[in-house]
Formats: C-alpha cells, sequence, structure tokens
C-alpha cells in the first residue's frame, strides 16, 4: 500500500513518511573539530578537521606539524619561491606552513570528497594562504588537472604520513614521476615524513623508498623526532609508535 493510498483513505500523511528514518535510528555524526597550531615561524594555525571520516580526515597526523616546522626551518631550501604540490594534504597544515614560508605557488590536494576538499578550503582560506589553491586528486591518477595548475611541473612534493598505505605505494610513486619537473637546476625533491602506526608493519612503510630506488631516485633520511603516539592503545613498543622518520628524496 502506497503512502497516497492510505492519505486516500483518511490516514495522517504524516504519520507514513516511508523514507524518514527517526532520530536515534543511527548515531549521529561527531561534529567538526578545530586545534590550534604554533609553526617554527612563531605564528599560529587554527585547522578545522572533520567530525568523523573513513579516510582518517579527522585527525591531525604526527608527522603534519613535524614537517610544517621543517619546511619553515629550511624555507630557503624548500619552499622560497617554489611551486609545491601537497599529496592527501588533510587539513593542510603543511600547506599552509609552505605558504607562509614564501612558495610561489602551493597545490594542497586530497582525495575529491565533497566534506575533505571543503574542510581543506575553509583551512585555507582562513589562514590567509594567498599563494594557495585545493583540488581534489586520486594518486596515479591522470595529473592533467594538477597540471593546469602549475604547468612547469612541481619543484617540491610533500607527503605527510601516507606511506602507511602500502598498496598505495605505486601510485604515489607514479604521481612523483609524473609531476616533479625533471629540470635538474630547480633542484626537484620529494619530502616523505611519517610514522610507524603499525610497528610490527614498519618494514612494510619503509619498502615505499626501495620502491623508490629501483624507480632512480635518491633516499637519505633527514632526521627523526619524537612524538606521542596517535593511537597509544595500539599494540606495539611505543618508541617505534612515536618516531617520525623524514626522507628527502632527488631525482
Amino acid at each position: 500500500m502506497s503512502p497516497a493510498s492510505c492519505a486516500s483513505e483518511g490516514e495522517d500523511e504524516d504519520q507514513w513518511d516511508l523514507f524518514q528514518e527517526p532520530d536515534d535510528f543511527r548515531p549521529k555524526s561527531p561534529p567538526p573539530t578545530e586545534v590550534l597550531q604554533h609553526l617554527y615561524d612563531g605564528t599560529e594555525v587554527s585547522l578545522k578537521l572533520v567530525g568523523s571520516h573513513p579516510l582518517w580526515g579527522h585527525h591531525l597526523w604526527n608527522a603534519a606539524p613535524v614537517m610544517a616546522d621543517y619546511l619553515q626551518e629550511h624555507a630557503e631550501k624548500f619552499c622560497a619561491g617554489r611551486v609545491i604540490l601537497e599529496l592527501g594534504a588533510a587539513a593542510g597544515l603543511p600547506s599552509i606552513a609552505a605558504d607562509r614560508a614564501g612558495a610561489s605557488r602551493v597545490i594542497a590536494t586530497d582525495y575529491p570528497d565533497p566534506d575533505l576538499l571543503q574542510t581543506l578550503q575553509l583551512n585555507i582560506d582562513q589562514n590567509a594562504c594567498k599563494h594557495t589553491k585545493t583540488q581534489g586528486f586520486i594518486w596515479g591518477s591522470d595529473p592533467s588537472t594538477l597540471f593546469t595548475l602549475a604547468p612547469n611541473q612541481y619543484d617540491t612534493i610533500l607527503m605527510s604520513d601516507l606511506v602507511f598505505n602500502h598498496q598505495a605505494h605505486d601510485a604515489l610513486l607514479n604521481t612523483c614521476d609524473a609531476c616533479l619537473t625533471r629540470d635538474s637546476h630547480r633542484t626537484p625533491c620529494v619530502l616523505v615524513f611519517f610514522t610507524h602506526h603499525r610497528p610490527h608493519l614498519a618494514e612494510k612503510d619503509t619498502n615505499f623508498f626501495q620502491l623508490a630506488k629501483v624507480r632512480g631516485y635518491r633516499c637519505s633520511r633527514i632526521r627523526e623526532w619524537r612524538r606521542e603516539p596517535m593511537f597509544p592503545d595500539d599494540p606495539g613498543d611505543a618508541e617505534v609508535k612515536g618516531s617520525n622518520g623524514g626522507h628527502l628524496r632527488k631525482s
């Protein structure tokens, strides 16, 4: 029996909305959160985070603040006057730091999901990043949209806490191959900061760099940092989970 036929028989039409879920039918999505981050240059960044997301965009990942500070500490080498691409930007902290460190252009990308991109754009706007654009992008896909924003390719590519996605290593490297400038005078490089969130899979995390070497990249460790583990209740050595490694890779 349809709602229309019920109404014609004198039933209250409002009681027969078959497509309306009761308020308590499913848990409501958590509201967005906001965090305040202090950068190396002494300025502050206010970041919105989505309330919850299957792609983990609701976290400010451990490597992001470390990378942001490193970019500003070494602004002349990695940011000043350079065209920068961030993959998997999430809240966009490294992109914001690069913008403030003098990058000529920054393209902050993440998976083309409305909630992720709206939050990323909000963070770019509210932190007055005049040289930064946002773009939806799937790793390993056709990069033509990225070239419309940077026709001469990119000098620096940023990857913060991405290598734990082991199945995505080849896709990430495919994007680096396509987007990184081949002009050696521009000293092209890829900065990869990461955390061993699952210590028993640390070898799989670092296999990214072995794959990169096969493709002709030179990989070198920058240094390690210590931060509190993001997921302290998960199994594994807390010292390993709390460590961040930075690698500089030049083609």
